[in-house]
């Protein structure tokens, strides 16, 4: 019996292949194109010790990625402007969400390459976190004014989705700054923040194709083919480093998405180890200045945060850190996908 969405998921799927290959074949030109131009990684010195050998590895390699899911996307909206029913509906805010993000973290990569704030630091953390606030509640505003309006949630359990109305707005903006956040700590061992980034973009394009949300099942599958090209070269030991030019655009469109869905509650067991590395950071940092109020001196429950470190500084190898991780992305990501039929 012939089933009708066969050929829709072979052609998403196919562009999800095709943005593969896009990423592998300029992956080398683009590695040695940054180190012509010395765009290499400073390491910071409290880093675990193996990780100064990482030290001029080239970054900014979310370029990697995003330009391939760019060029795709962008021509299929092109088609639909046509008149040609390439994508279906338009995913231009998804596109703006990319692309302005990948452009934030560009420049925030390139001060820390040229050592604009010292210690191999890049922009303020207060002028960075201004521009995602404002990326942000633009994008709250589109998915609220529309159309379509998108000021829905699903809730495990329950068949109907929710209104939230005018409050999609400041949710939006704290979702897609803590999901980037939490993508950008989760970047620091080779491959960690790209294979855990490349489940949870294939579990809420398994639930967009589900939905019937065929734009937006095309647009996760892009990303996850071009993730696939990105760890080509970003397997242990790297060749190419993502940079915040690849966290926050990776981590705020995952959001984005995930609000596209109306499964955004589920963001973080689809997302479990981006939220362990943020809780971590935060659990660290607060729990530091507690105990130095309290007692004059800082305390810290993890040996280092983000998390990866903790486990690092225990004995476990990056390898096996990574491992398990991503691991621990496809079984959450697997339960996510569950709750969301449900």
């Amino acid at each position: 019996m012939d089933n009708p969405l066969e050929p829709r998921m072979a052609y998403t799927l196919s562009l999800g292949t095709i943005s593969f290959l896009f990423a592998v074949l300029w992956g080398r030109p683009l590695i040695r194109f940054l180190q012509y131009k010395g765009v290499g990684k400073q390491i910071r010195i409290e880093q675990p010790g193996h990780h100064q050998l990482k030290t001029g590895t080239p970054t900014m390699g979310g370029v990697l990625f995003v330009v391939p899911v760019l060029v795709i996307i962008g021509l299929l909206n092109i088609v639909n402007l046509l008149g040609m029913d390439a994508i279906g509906q338009s995913t231009l805010l998804l596109f703006f969400c990319l692309g302005s993000h990948v452009v934030l973290g560009a420049i925030d990569d390139w001060q820390g390459i040229r050592g604009l704030r010292g210690r191999g630091e890049g922009m303020s953390p207060r002028m960075k976190s201004a521009f995602q606030g404002l990326f942000a509640a633009i994008i709250g505003l589109v998915l609220y004014y529309g159309p379509p309006q998108w000021d829905y949630v699903g809730v495990p359990t329950y068949v109907d989705y929710f209104r939230v109305g005018p409050l999609i707005i400041p949710a939006t903006i704290a979702i897609l700054y803590l999901t980037s956040n939490a993508v950008n700590f989760t970047d620091g061992l080779d491959s960690l923040a790209g294979s855990t980034s490349l489940v949870a973009f294939a579990c809420y394009g398994t639930i967009a194709y589900l939905q019937n949300q065929l734009y937006l099942a095309i647009f996760c599958f892009a990303l996850t083919g071009a993730l696939m090209g990105f760890l080509w070269y970003n397997a242990h030991p790297a060749q190419l480093i993502m940079g915040d030019a690849g966290s926050l655009p990776l981590g705020a469109t995952l959001g984005l998405v995930s609000i596209m869905t109306g499964q955004w509650l589920l963001l973080p067991i689809i997302g479990l180890v981006f939220a362990a590395e943020a809780l971590s950071v935060m659990i660290q940092v607060s729990y530091f200045k507690l105990t130095r109020r309290l007692h004059g001196q800082g305390r810290r429950v993890f040996k280092m945060a983000p998390l990866h470190h903790h486990f690092e500084l225990l004995g476990w190898s990056e390898m096996q850190v990574k491992e398990r991780f991503f691991i621990a992305s496809v079984l959450s990501g697997m339960l996510g996908v569950a709750l969301a039929l449900i």
